[in-house]
Protein backbone atom coordinates (compact mmCIF):
# COMPACT_ATOMS: atom_id res chain seq x y z
CA UNK A 1 0.00 0.00 0.00
CA UNK A 2 2.64 2.28 0.96
CA UNK A 3 3.78 2.24 -3.36
CA UNK A 4 0.45 3.41 -3.91
CA UNK A 5 0.79 7.30 -4.84
CA UNK A 6 -2.46 9.27 -3.10
CA UNK A 7 -2.74 12.88 -2.90
CA UNK A 8 -5.04 13.72 0.48
CA UNK A 9 -6.81 16.94 0.32
CA UNK A 10 -5.66 20.48 0.28
CA UNK A 11 -8.46 23.26 -0.11
CA UNK A 12 -10.78 22.59 -2.64
CA UNK A 13 -7.56 21.07 -5.44
CA UNK A 14 -9.60 18.00 -5.55
CA UNK A 15 -9.17 18.08 -9.41
CA UNK A 16 -5.54 18.44 -8.81
CA UNK A 17 -5.55 15.28 -6.41
CA UNK A 18 -7.93 13.72 -8.64
CA UNK A 19 -5.68 13.47 -11.69
CA UNK A 20 -2.30 12.98 -9.75
CA UNK A 21 -3.79 10.13 -8.16
CA UNK A 22 -5.09 8.71 -11.49
CA UNK A 23 -1.76 9.52 -13.08
CA UNK A 24 -0.14 7.96 -9.50
CA UNK A 25 2.46 11.06 -9.41
CA UNK A 26 2.52 14.56 -9.11
CA UNK A 27 1.94 15.55 -12.94
CA UNK A 28 -0.46 18.63 -12.41
CA UNK A 29 -0.04 21.52 -10.43
CA UNK A 30 -2.51 24.20 -9.89
CA UNK A 31 -0.96 26.61 -12.03
CA UNK A 32 -0.92 24.40 -14.78
CA UNK A 33 -4.86 23.37 -14.71
CA UNK A 34 -5.36 27.19 -14.08
CA UNK A 35 -3.54 27.50 -17.69
CA UNK A 36 -5.77 24.95 -19.13
CA UNK A 37 -8.61 27.04 -17.70
CA UNK A 38 -7.84 30.27 -18.68
CA UNK A 39 -7.16 28.90 -22.22
CA UNK A 40 -10.56 27.18 -22.60
CA UNK A 41 -12.10 30.80 -21.49
CA UNK A 42 -10.11 32.49 -24.21
CA UNK A 43 -11.60 29.98 -26.81
CA UNK A 44 -15.10 29.86 -25.27
CA UNK A 45 -14.71 34.15 -25.69
CA UNK A 46 -13.52 33.94 -29.46
CA UNK A 47 -16.95 31.62 -30.04
CA UNK A 48 -19.12 34.07 -28.78
CA UNK A 49 -17.43 37.29 -30.21
CA UNK A 50 -18.13 35.64 -33.75
CA UNK A 51 -21.72 36.71 -33.12
CA UNK A 52 -20.38 40.52 -32.92
CA UNK A 53 -18.46 41.82 -29.53
CA UNK A 54 -21.27 44.47 -29.09
CA UNK A 55 -23.86 41.94 -28.97
CA UNK A 56 -25.78 41.76 -25.49
CA UNK A 57 -24.70 38.30 -25.27
CA UNK A 58 -21.23 38.78 -25.66
CA UNK A 59 -21.35 41.44 -23.06
CA UNK A 60 -22.88 39.30 -20.71
CA UNK A 61 -20.44 36.41 -21.42
CA UNK A 62 -17.80 38.86 -20.56
CA UNK A 63 -19.40 39.96 -16.92
CA UNK A 64 -19.75 36.48 -16.21
CA UNK A 65 -16.90 34.72 -13.81
CA UNK A 66 -15.06 31.61 -15.48
CA UNK A 67 -17.11 28.58 -15.82
CA UNK A 68 -13.62 26.45 -15.74
CA UNK A 69 -12.09 27.41 -12.62
CA UNK A 70 -12.49 29.86 -9.56
CA UNK A 71 -10.93 30.96 -7.06
CA UNK A 72 -11.41 28.08 -4.03
CA UNK A 73 -9.41 25.79 -6.73
CA UNK A 74 -12.06 24.38 -8.31
CA UNK A 75 -11.92 23.23 -12.02
CA UNK A 76 -14.21 22.07 -14.68
CA UNK A 77 -14.48 18.69 -16.21
CA UNK A 78 -13.13 21.17 -19.45
CA UNK A 79 -10.12 21.10 -17.45
CA UNK A 80 -9.83 17.75 -16.34
CA UNK A 81 -10.50 16.27 -19.73
CA UNK A 82 -8.11 18.35 -21.61
CA UNK A 83 -5.84 17.79 -19.20
CA UNK A 84 -6.02 14.32 -19.64
CA UNK A 85 -5.38 14.68 -23.49
CA UNK A 86 -1.94 15.28 -23.17
CA UNK A 87 -1.66 11.80 -22.32
CA UNK A 88 -3.54 10.74 -24.86
CA UNK A 89 -6.73 9.67 -22.15
CA UNK A 90 -10.40 9.84 -23.04
CA UNK A 91 -13.41 10.26 -20.42
CA UNK A 92 -16.73 8.71 -21.78
CA UNK A 93 -19.76 9.28 -19.34
CA UNK A 94 -20.45 5.96 -17.66
CA UNK A 95 -24.41 5.59 -17.38
CA UNK A 96 -24.96 7.21 -20.81
CA UNK A 97 -26.60 4.79 -23.21
CA UNK A 98 -23.39 4.71 -25.82
CA UNK A 99 -21.38 3.15 -22.99
CA UNK A 100 -24.42 0.98 -21.32
CA UNK A 101 -25.19 -0.24 -24.68
CA UNK A 102 -21.40 -1.81 -24.91
CA UNK A 103 -21.99 -3.85 -21.45
CA UNK A 104 -18.58 -3.65 -20.36
CA UNK A 105 -18.17 -5.02 -16.75
CA UNK A 106 -16.78 -2.62 -14.87
CA UNK A 107 -14.15 -4.73 -13.73
CA UNK A 108 -12.65 -4.93 -17.00
CA UNK A 109 -12.13 -1.30 -17.06
CA UNK A 110 -8.67 0.36 -15.96
CA UNK A 111 -10.32 3.63 -14.19
CA UNK A 112 -13.01 5.63 -13.66
CA UNK A 113 -13.34 9.42 -12.59
CA UNK A 114 -16.21 10.26 -10.39
CA UNK A 115 -17.37 14.00 -9.91
CA UNK A 116 -20.32 14.98 -7.25
CA UNK A 117 -20.61 18.81 -7.23
CA UNK A 118 -17.84 19.95 -6.82
CA UNK A 119 -15.84 17.18 -5.73
CA UNK A 120 -13.60 15.03 -7.58
CA UNK A 121 -12.07 11.72 -7.25
CA UNK A 122 -10.25 8.63 -8.80
CA UNK A 123 -11.50 4.47 -8.73
CA UNK A 124 -8.49 2.69 -9.96
CA UNK A 125 -7.24 -0.52 -11.10
CA UNK A 126 -3.54 -1.11 -9.94
CA UNK A 127 -2.26 -4.42 -10.59
CA UNK A 128 -5.20 -7.01 -10.17
CA UNK A 129 -6.91 -4.74 -7.85
CA UNK A 130 -9.22 -2.15 -7.34
CA UNK A 131 -8.49 1.34 -4.71
CA UNK A 132 -10.86 4.32 -4.27
CA UNK A 133 -8.54 7.06 -4.16
CA UNK A 134 -10.18 10.02 -2.45
CA UNK A 135 -8.82 12.40 -2.01
CA UNK A 136 -10.86 13.03 1.71
CA UNK A 137 -9.68 9.34 2.59
CA UNK A 138 -6.81 8.83 5.08
CA UNK A 139 -5.47 6.73 2.30
CA UNK A 140 -6.19 4.01 -0.54
CA UNK A 141 -9.25 1.88 0.40
CA UNK A 142 -9.17 -1.32 -1.22
CA UNK A 143 -12.26 -2.64 -3.55
CA UNK A 144 -12.90 -6.22 -4.16
CA UNK A 145 -13.79 -7.40 -7.27
CA UNK A 146 -17.26 -8.52 -6.60
CA UNK A 147 -18.14 -5.05 -4.74
CA UNK A 148 -16.81 -2.88 -7.17
CA UNK A 149 -20.17 -2.45 -9.42
CA UNK A 150 -22.21 -2.20 -6.34
CA UNK A 151 -19.85 0.59 -4.83
CA UNK A 152 -20.10 2.33 -8.45
CA UNK A 153 -23.68 1.73 -8.29
CA UNK A 154 -24.17 3.42 -5.14
CA UNK A 155 -22.66 6.71 -5.99
CA UNK A 156 -24.82 6.96 -8.90
CA UNK A 157 -27.73 7.19 -6.60
CA UNK A 158 -26.11 9.47 -4.38
CA UNK A 159 -25.77 11.69 -7.31
CA UNK A 160 -22.42 10.94 -8.64
CA UNK A 161 -21.50 11.25 -12.25
CA UNK A 162 -18.98 8.93 -13.44
CA UNK A 163 -16.32 8.56 -15.87
CA UNK A 164 -14.46 5.71 -17.63
CA UNK A 165 -11.28 6.99 -18.85
CA UNK A 166 -10.13 5.39 -21.88
CA UNK A 167 -6.85 4.88 -23.24
CA UNK A 168 -3.21 3.65 -21.95
CA UNK A 169 -2.45 5.24 -18.43
CA UNK A 170 1.49 6.04 -17.77
CA UNK A 171 3.77 3.31 -16.18
CA UNK A 172 3.58 3.42 -12.14
CA UNK A 173 5.30 1.55 -9.37
CA UNK A 174 2.57 0.80 -7.80
CA UNK A 175 0.70 -1.27 -10.45
CA UNK A 176 4.07 -3.24 -11.35
CA UNK A 177 4.59 -4.51 -7.64
CA UNK A 178 0.68 -5.47 -7.39
CA UNK A 179 1.23 -7.18 -10.69
CA UNK A 180 2.89 -9.39 -8.53
CA UNK A 181 1.18 -9.53 -5.17
CA UNK A 182 -2.24 -9.07 -3.53
CA UNK A 183 -2.40 -6.45 -0.47
CA UNK A 184 -4.92 -7.31 2.06
CA UNK A 185 -6.13 -4.14 4.29
CA UNK A 186 -7.13 -4.85 7.70
CA UNK A 187 -8.44 -1.55 8.77
CA UNK A 188 -10.33 1.08 6.13
CA UNK A 189 -9.13 4.48 5.51
CA UNK A 190 -11.20 6.97 7.44
CA UNK A 191 -12.68 10.34 6.23
CA UNK A 192 -9.76 13.38 7.24
CA UNK A 193 -12.73 14.73 8.96
CA UNK A 194 -13.54 11.75 11.19
CA UNK A 195 -9.62 11.03 11.93
CA UNK A 196 -9.43 15.05 13.16
CA UNK A 197 -12.08 14.26 15.27
CA UNK A 198 -11.20 11.24 16.50
CA UNK A 199 -7.57 12.70 17.41
CA UNK A 200 -9.34 16.29 19.17
CA UNK A 201 -11.62 13.87 21.16
CA UNK A 202 -8.11 11.58 22.67
CA UNK A 203 -7.20 15.33 23.11
CA UNK A 204 -9.95 16.00 25.41
CA UNK A 205 -9.91 13.07 27.46
CA UNK A 206 -6.40 13.35 27.72
CA UNK A 207 -6.77 17.03 29.75
CA UNK A 208 -9.55 16.06 31.31
CA UNK A 209 -7.28 13.08 33.03
CA UNK A 210 -4.20 15.77 33.54
CA UNK A 211 -7.35 18.02 35.68
CA UNK A 212 -8.01 14.78 37.45
CA UNK A 213 -4.11 13.77 38.43
CA UNK A 214 -4.02 17.40 39.26
CA UNK A 215 -6.80 17.79 41.95
CA UNK A 216 -5.45 14.86 43.70
CA UNK A 217 -2.02 15.15 44.40
CA UNK A 218 -1.11 18.72 42.38
CA UNK A 219 1.52 16.45 40.38
CA UNK A 220 -0.15 17.33 37.16
CA UNK A 221 1.80 14.27 35.93
CA UNK A 222 0.80 13.87 32.04
CA UNK A 223 2.39 10.56 31.39
CA UNK A 224 -0.30 8.57 33.93
CA UNK A 225 -2.86 6.67 32.59
CA UNK A 226 -6.56 6.78 33.46
CA UNK A 227 -5.87 2.53 34.59
CA UNK A 228 -3.32 3.49 37.12
CA UNK A 229 -5.35 6.22 38.05
CA UNK A 230 -8.54 3.95 38.65
CA UNK A 231 -6.25 1.28 40.58
CA UNK A 232 -4.56 4.51 42.68
CA UNK A 233 -8.13 5.50 43.80
CA UNK A 234 -9.40 1.91 44.60
CA UNK A 235 -6.40 1.46 47.18
CA UNK A 236 -7.19 5.08 48.72
CA UNK A 237 -10.98 3.51 48.96
CA UNK A 238 -9.61 -0.11 50.58
CA UNK A 239 -7.06 2.21 53.00
CA UNK A 240 -10.20 4.45 53.99
CA UNK A 241 -12.18 0.96 54.65
CA UNK A 242 -9.24 -0.11 56.69
CA UNK A 243 -9.19 3.04 59.04
CA UNK A 244 -13.10 2.87 59.38
CA UNK A 245 -12.46 -0.92 60.22
CA UNK A 246 -10.05 -0.16 62.93
CA UNK A 247 -12.07 2.40 64.40
CA UNK A 248 -15.01 -0.25 64.55
CA UNK A 249 -13.14 -2.58 66.24
CA UNK A 250 -11.79 -0.15 68.65
CA UNK A 251 -15.53 0.92 69.98
CA UNK A 252 -16.61 -3.18 69.75
CA UNK A 253 -13.77 -3.66 72.15
CA UNK A 254 -14.49 -0.65 74.72
CA UNK A 255 -18.49 -1.75 74.51
CA UNK A 256 -17.36 -5.57 75.72
CA UNK A 257 -15.26 -3.90 78.43
CA UNK A 258 -18.03 -1.67 79.29
CA UNK A 259 -20.62 -4.55 79.11
CA UNK A 260 -18.43 -6.90 81.43
CA UNK A 261 -17.35 -4.22 83.92
CA UNK A 262 -21.13 -3.88 84.54
CA UNK A 263 -21.90 -7.92 84.96
CA UNK A 264 -19.03 -7.76 87.65
CA UNK A 265 -20.09 -6.95 91.15
CA UNK A 266 -17.92 -4.37 92.61
CA UNK A 267 -17.02 -6.32 95.32
CA UNK A 268 -15.49 -8.99 93.52
CA UNK A 269 -12.07 -9.47 91.92
CA UNK A 270 -11.32 -8.95 88.12
CA UNK A 271 -10.06 -12.26 86.63
CA UNK A 272 -8.23 -12.96 82.98
CA UNK A 273 -11.39 -14.96 81.97
CA UNK A 274 -14.13 -11.72 81.99
CA UNK A 275 -11.68 -8.71 81.31
CA UNK A 276 -9.18 -8.44 78.36
CA UNK A 277 -5.51 -7.43 79.47
CA UNK A 278 -3.48 -5.14 77.54
CA UNK A 279 -1.22 -8.55 76.31
CA UNK A 280 -4.71 -10.23 75.04
CA UNK A 281 -5.72 -6.52 73.17
CA UNK A 282 -2.21 -6.19 71.47
CA UNK A 283 -2.69 -9.51 70.08
CA UNK A 284 -6.32 -9.35 68.90
CA UNK A 285 -5.05 -6.00 67.63
CA UNK A 286 -2.09 -7.55 65.73
CA UNK A 287 -3.97 -9.97 63.93
CA UNK A 288 -6.59 -7.96 62.59
CA UNK A 289 -3.91 -5.60 60.70
CA UNK A 290 -2.14 -9.03 59.82
CA UNK A 291 -5.10 -9.99 57.34
CA UNK A 292 -6.25 -6.56 56.40
CA UNK A 293 -2.57 -5.67 55.37
CA UNK A 294 -2.77 -9.06 53.40
CA UNK A 295 -6.11 -8.25 51.56
CA UNK A 296 -4.34 -4.61 50.41
CA UNK A 297 -1.18 -6.48 49.09
CA UNK A 298 -3.19 -8.95 47.23
CA UNK A 299 -5.53 -5.98 45.57
CA UNK A 300 -2.41 -4.22 44.13
CA UNK A 301 -1.18 -7.67 42.65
Amino acid sequence: MESIFHEKQEGSLCAQHCLNNLLQGEYFSPVELSSIAHQLDEEERMRMAEGGVTSEDYRTFLQQPSGNMDDSGFFSIQVISNALKVWGLELILFNSPEYQRLRIDPINERSFICNYKEHWFTVRKLGKQWFNLNSLLTGPELISDTYLALFLAQLQQEGYSIFVVKGDLPDCEADQLLQMVRVQQMHRPKLIGEELAQLKEQRVQKTDLEHVLEANDGSGTLDADEEDLQRALALSRQEIDLEDEEADLRRAIQLSMQGTSRNICQDSPQTSGTHLTSEELRKRREAYFENHSSEVYEGKF
